[in-house]
């Protein structure tokens, strides 16, 4: 221990100061935490046991959401809901119209309490350094669990990566971990979910780097990947019911192939951009005044019940009937039908406020467009050809990518599935034309869009918490000297000589701003003529350009763009307008890079 290099004196103090046998729990807590903190290792076996919950947990809720099935619509234990032929009628209406008032009187008695909504991992992670409730937590994925259960149109995987990283969250705190590592830990929880769901690893940990944590780095992906390995097998050990996907054996693709794949990525971006924008239309028409908040997911319920009377593939994630889909021919109308059908049950679902995710959905209608391209293609008066599989898995891949986001993630998804390397990198060349394209035209995936629709303006997981807290407030300097604008420019030398300050601002008789003069400008040559009848105001500028006290500090950049100045005054931003201090670019650009070093900091680690 004696050779630890010297930078380390932390991690050995912390290893030297280990509790005896026998201390109290409060003791061990507080070794744990101090371990933790001390080196970045040590949130490797951390994730592990974060990813063995969570590996428990998925298996638990997917094996609850079966017997629900299996309870409700009186169907094998072995087969998937969405996998059946058919239903009987009176399940199919009555089951997700009773799911929908559990959930509709749930939402009823959280507006009558003024609980607020639940924040999701996205959201924890961008905004709020990594803290999520655990109690809204396990009730949000509690309703998903209901939602699912009873056939409504939504995965379970909200639910899975919600319940993960509420225990990371919980835990990162009890271990008073810095914000960067909570954040990490976090999106460990959220990987180790979507792993043990899809029985993915890779696709796991890459879900947490792309989507939850929002940068990629060695030192990030260790403790996360760990947490995706032991998930993963924890799962397999407990046989639980996973979003695994048996893929044939298939054929290398050749480049002609590889066009089509990018023609494919660009017409599933066409078809998510369209998705997310009838979301809001959708949800509009389940939010109209007269429909009590407890009736909308009950007449939700209705409507996909009658649906999964055509169909039973609409209900549920659609995981058996992607299975059954994949490896049997279809009628072109038979397609056509169902995507618009299952499109139509989870925008219904999520508006009429259902829980759950889109995740597997999108790669069951992806799929599904991509068995219709494939036939497309197929016509004479095209006369081309794209394997009907790799059709498929490309379009799945492409709108996870446009829904979900994540074109990594999708990418090895499909590796994962299907082990063909070869085939993986066309879909990771469509991935890249999806994810480009959706964010040139539209700028979200479905899970930022709707953050966007309820006044937030994030874009992805990336930090940026820091952004709202770090305000004009913060940065500005009180000690601004005010002359009033009637003030000739002689006595405002006399009075101000140079090199006293940077700036003076002028005010009127009620004190209201009219604008700054630079000491620079207020003693140049040019003004001398006429110094004594001259009022300062000739000289003012940037009265149109000011700041205000909440401002946080990436508008404050802006203003300071928009109206090309070096220095700008702080005013109340009331009608009074009246001047409370000042700040200057050079000070507001260095604070927001060392807000930004200290949010990336390990990225090129």
């Amino acid at each position: 221990m004696s050779d630890m290099p010297a930078n380390h004196d932390h991690v050995r103090r912390a290893l030297f100061h280990a509790p005896h046998p026998g201390l109290s729990a409060k003791a061990l807590a507080s070794w744990i935490r101090a371990l933790v903190r001390s080196n970045e290792f040590f949130l490797i076996p951390l994730a592990i046991v974060i990813g063995i919950f969570s590996g428990v947990v998925v298996t638990g809720m997917s094996e609850i959401a079966q017997l629900a099935h299996v309870f409700i619509y009186g169907i094998r234990i072995d087969v998937r809901l969405s996998a059946n032929d058919s239903i009987a009628p009176l399940a199919a209406l009555t089951a997700p119209a009773l799911g929908g008032l559990i959930l509709g009187m749930m939402e009823r008695y959280r507006r009558r309490w003024k609980i607020s909504n639940a924040v999701d991992p996205v959201e924890a992670n961008a905004l709020r350094g990594g803290r999520l409730s655990l109690r809204d937590s396990i009730v949000v994925s509690g309703q998903t669990l209901i939602s699912n259960g009873c056939g409504a149109s939504v995965g379970l995987e909200a639910g899975y990566a919600q319940i993960g990283a509420g225990a990371a969250s919980l835990v990162g705190r009890l271990l008073n971990l810095r914000r960067n590592d909570l954040r990490l830990i976090v999106g460990s929880g959220a990987a180790g979910a979507i792993a043990a769901a899809f029985d993915a690893p890779l696709t796991g940990t890459f879900y947490a780097c792309e989507l939850i944590v929002g940068v990629y780095s060695v030192a990030s992906a260790a403790p996360i990947l760990a947490a995706s390995i032991s998930a993963t097998l924890v799962a397999q050990r407990l046989g639980g019911n996973t979003y695994a996907l048996a893929i044939p054996p298939i054929a290398p693709s050749d480049l002609r192939q590889y066009a089509l794949m990018m023609v494919l990525a660009v017409c599933v971006s066409l078809v998510g951009i369209g998705i997310m924008r009838t979301a809001p239309y959708v949800e509009r028409a389940f939010n109209l005044r007269f429909l009590p908040i407890w009736l909308r997911p009950v007449l939700g319920g209705f409507c996909v019940g009658a649906m999964a009377i055509v169909t039973p593939q609409v209900l549920a994630a659609g995981h058996g009937a992607m299975v059954l889909d994949l490896s049997r021919n279809m009628a072109v109308g038979s397609i056509l039908l169902l995507v618009c059908l299952k499109l139509g049950a989870c925008l219904i679902s999520l508006a009429s406020g259902f829980r759950g995710g889109l995740f597997f959905a999108s790669l069951f209608v992806g799929s599904l467009i991509g068995k219709l391209f494939a036939a497309a293609l197929h016509l004479p008066i095209l006369g081309l050809e794209l394997d009907p599989t790799i059709s498929s898995l490309t379009a799945m891949a492409s709108l996870g990518v446009a829904i979900v986001g994540g074109p990594l993630t999708m990418s090895l998804l499909v590796l994962e599935m299907t082990g063909n390397l070869a085939l993986t990198a066309g879909v990771l060349a469509a991935c890249m034309v999806t994810s480009v394209f959706v964010r040139g035209v539209f700028g979200h995936s479905f899970s930022t869009w709707r953050l966007h629709l309820r006044g937030e303006t994030i874009r992805s997981a990336n930090d940026v918490g820091w952004l709202r807290n770090l305000t004009v407030e913060k940065l500005m300097r009180t000690d601004a000297v005010t002359v009033l604008a009637s003030t000739s420019i002689a006595d405002c030398r006399r009075q101000h000589p140079l090199g006293s300050c940077h700036a003076i601002f002028l005010v009127d008789s009620n004190g209201r701003y009219q604008g700054t003069v630079l000491l620079a400008d207020l003693f140049s040559s040019d003004f001398d003529t006429a110094a004594k009848e001259r009022p300062i105001v000739e000289l003012a500028k940037y009265a149109d350009s000011a700041l205000t006290p909440n401002m946080n500090i990436k508008a404050a950049m802006s203003c300071f763009d928009d109206g090309q100045a070096d220095i700008l005054a702080v005013v109340d931003g009331n009608s009074d307008n009246r001047v409370l201090g000042f700040a200057t670019e050079i000070y507001v650009s260095r604070r927001y890079l060392e807000g930004l070093d200290q949010a990336t900091a390990g990225v090129f680690h």
